[in-house]
Formats: C-alpha cells, sequence, structure tokens
C-alpha cells in the first residue's frame, strides 16, 4: 500500500502503520465518544443533578489519576503493540457488558458509575502506551508532530461528530443502541492493528522497583522545565477549565428548555471548534511556537467560556461554542507534542503517563468541584468563574509561553 501525500497538513499518512492506526481509531473514537454522551445524558435524565453529572465525570476518568502513574512504568517495561491490542479488547468487552445492562433494563446510576470506572481503569494503561508507540508507527521523525497533531484531529472529530450522532441515536432508539454501535467500533481497531507490521521493539532499560521508577520520572519532570512547566499548567486546566463539559446538559436541558438532540449540537459545535484548531495545528511547518500558541488558545478559551455563559440565544451559544473547542483542544494537543519530542526514549511512557494524571486525573475532580459550585450558584455563574480562571493562568504562565523557541531535548529522538 503506497501513500503519497504532498500537503503538509496529512503528510504522516505516508506511513502505512500510522494510516492503518488512524483509520482504526476514527471509528472507535466516535463510538467511544457516543457512549460518553450517552452515559451523561441517561445519569442526568434520572437524576437531574449537576453534581452526579461531576461524578460520572469522575467515575471513569479518576481510575486513569490513580493508575496512569503505573500505566506508564508498563509502557516503558512491557511491549506496547501487544499492551494496546489487550486495552482495546478489555474496552470492547466493557461496551458489550454495558449494552446487555441497558437492554436487560438494570441501567442504574449506580451500576453506569461501576462500569465507568472499569472503563478508566483501562485506559490507565492505554493512553501511556498507546502515544509512544506512534513512534514506532512513524518511519520519518519530521513526520511525528504531523502525526500527534493529526491523533488530536481525529480524537476532536470524534468528540464533534460522536456527541452530535448520539443525540440522534438517544432520541430514535436510546441509550443502549449508543452502546451497542461503541462495542461493534471496536473490531475496527482490532483489526487495523493485526494488519500493522511494526519494527522490533528496542531492548527496554534494566526493570527497577516500580518506586523508585515512579521518583525518577518525577524527578525528570521537575529537573526538565520544558516538559513539567506544560505539564503543570495542563493540570490546572484540567482541574479548573476543562470540566466545562460537565455543566452542558444543564444548558441544553433547563437554560434552552431542549432535549438530548439540543445537547448533542451543543457537543457537535464544541467538537467543530476543537477539529478546525486540530487542523490548524497539523498544518503548522516545522519550528512553529507551540508555546505561544498555547497563550493564545488559552486566552480564547476563557474569553469564549465567559460569553458562552452569559448569551441567551441558541446559535450565538453554538458559536461560542466554537471558539470553547478550539481554544481547549491546544491545551492537551500542544503539551502532548511537547512531552513526546523532549522526552528521552527510556522516559517517554512515564512522561505520558503523567500527562494522563494531569489530563484524566484533574478533570474528574474539577468536574465534582464544579458540579458542587453549581448547585449553589448555579451553571451561567459557574462556567463564568471557569473563564475567568482560564485567563488567569494564561497570565500565570506567560512568561515561560512566550520566550523562547520549542526545541527539542538532547536524546528526544524515536
Amino acid at each position: 500500500m503506497s501513500f503519497r501525500f504532498r500537503s503538509t497538513t496529512f503528510r504522516a499518512f505516508r506511513n502505512r502503520n500510522y494510516a492503518l492506526f488512524f483509520t482504526g481509531q476514527s471509528i472507535s473514537r466516535m463510538g467511544m465518544w457516543m457512549q460518553r454522551t450517552a452515559v451523561i445524558w441517561v445519569v442526568y435524565s434520572i437524576t437531574h443533578s449537576p453534581f452526579m453529572l461531576g461524578l460520572t465525570l469522575f467515575a471513569e476518568q479518576f481510575p486513569s489519576f490513580l493508575f496512569s502513574a503505573l500505566g506508564g512504568i508498563v509502557s516503558d517495561r512491557y511491549d506496547r503493540y501487544q499492551l494496546i491490542l489487550l486495552t482495546q479488547l478489555l474496552s470492547m468487552i466493557q461496551a458489550v457488558v454495558l449494552t446487555v445492562v441497558t437492554y436487560t433494563g438494570h441501567d442504574t446510576v449506580w451500576a453506569l458509575l461501576v462500569l465507568s470506572a472499569v472503563l478508566g481503569t483501562i485506559n490507565a494503561f492505554d493512553v501511556p502506551a498507546r502515544q509512544p508507540l506512534v513512534h514506532e508507527m512513524v518511519n520519518e521523525p519530521e513526520d511525528l508532530p504531523n502525526a500527534l497533531s493529526l491523533n488530536s484531529s481525529l480524537t476532536n472529530l470524534a468528540k464533534m461528530l460522536g456527541p452530535a450522532l448520539a443525540g440522534i441515536v438517544l432520541s430514535e432508539w436510546g441509550a443502549g443502541t449508543c452502546f451497542l454501535i461503541n462495542a461493534v467500533s471496536f473490531i475496527a481497531i482490532i483489526i487495523c492493528l493485526l494488519l500493522m507490521k511494526l519494527p522490533p521493539r528496542p531492548t527496554p532499560p534494566p526493570r527497577q522497583k516500580v518506586g523508585k521508577e515512579l521518583r525518577d520520572g518525577f524527578r525528570y519532570l521537575y529537573e526538565t522545565p520544558e516538559i513539567g512547566l506544560p505539564l503543570l499548567m495542563l493540570t490546572l486546566v484540567s482541574l479548573f477549565v476543562l470540566p466545562y463539559r460537565t455543566l452542558l446538559p444543564v444548558f441544553a436541558k433547563v437554560i434552552f428548555q431542549g432535549d438530548a438532540t439540543t445537547y448533542g449540537y451543543i457537543m457537535g459545535f464544541i467538537g467543530l471548534g476543537a477539529i478546525s484548531g486540530a487542523i490548524f495545528l497539523a498544518s503548522l511547518k516545522e519550528g512553529s511556537r507551540l508555546k505561544r500558541i498555547l497563550a493564545i488558545n488559552t486566552i480564547i478559551l476563557g474569553s469564549s467560556l465567559l460569553l458562552f455563559s452569559q448569551v441567551k440565544n441558541l446559535y450565538a451559544l453554538l458559536f461560542f461554542g466554537v471558539l470553547i473547542g478550539f481554544g481547549a483542544m491546544a491545551q492537551t494537543t500542544v503539551c502532548n507534542i511537547l512531552v513526546q519530542t523532549k522526552s528521552k526514549t527510556e522516559m517517554r511512557g512515564r512522561a505520558m503517563s503523567y500527562q494522563a494524571m494531569a489530563a484524566f486525573g484533574m478533570m474528574p475532580l474539577g468536574g465534582l468541584l464544579i458540579g458542587t459550585v453549581s448547585e449553589h450558584i448555579g451553571a451561567p455563574m459557574s462556567l463564568l468563574l471557569q473563564g475567568v480562571v482560564a485567563l488567569v493562568i494564561a497570565l500565570a504562565f506567560s512568561r515561560f509561553l512566550w520566550k523562547g523557541r520549542d526545541e527539542p531535548e538532547p536524546g528526544s529522538g524515536r
């Protein structure tokens, strides 16, 4: 199979393994976001509680905070390809169980929370292996930043289309069909993984005690501010700002008196902004100043949240949703590129696990926090405060974000 793309935006597709991976993921991620949207909608429809929305986010993502560091060590020690095959199979089983539970009428809130926690535990081992594996799929090192940006484009495309499709399916056929579609979608990624032909994995470094490897990883972040500071910023944004999604069902169902379709539209337009931002990143030339882009996008995110929280017209809400998606996309994508291109090979799995802890670990805690605050001051005021916090974070990190260029660290090659 030959992939010849002259376009800078899609140059990573000339790598056969990466093209296969992208194809399988494009289907699987879509199903995953349909499932997540359906779970959140069902929980809110049963409870009508913003706090329970935060708890749902907490149940799925907090296990990543607990186990991602261990997942990073496993990724550095063992074959990442085999590990990802295992996590995809386990994720498919989780989706099948969720489908059966729903169709048999046992889809209580607590059953949904437990199954969400199971998925979060699986993801704690999947993410630290998935991201570094891209290095083994890409033959040319100069294609790596483009491949990482395309990964983000894929994720954000799924965030755009998945919830929109879920809104339609929820209205017509119910949550069980969303869960079934997700279960079937894993077949695509498993087949694509089996078709890949990866080079032999380099000999891993000698194993040490888990505690020492964890300490070495944190010491590496402390001694490498070009990685440590973006991760610190991502931690704060994930805790205080990115859980804005927790409040979106409230805007759809209460403030705008809508239904599941309305919720799907809001999520879809936010995803449209995110995919636009990801394509923008993928189109950047080598040597672009990613930290400055991160600064600008954080300002866009904060300002858009402020305006989103106050508008009363649905079309204006959707417009600011696009800007929110565009601004939020850079938080994890730029951090991901910086971590992967600057990390030493032997530390990459652990560095990615710390990013997963920052993104997926802080966000559920933030979801609980935002859900609790919203119970007292309302969803619009909570979202407004999140926008203010985003602007404060951009100001606090401005010196780091606006200085210097984004040069790779020595020894950070494939």
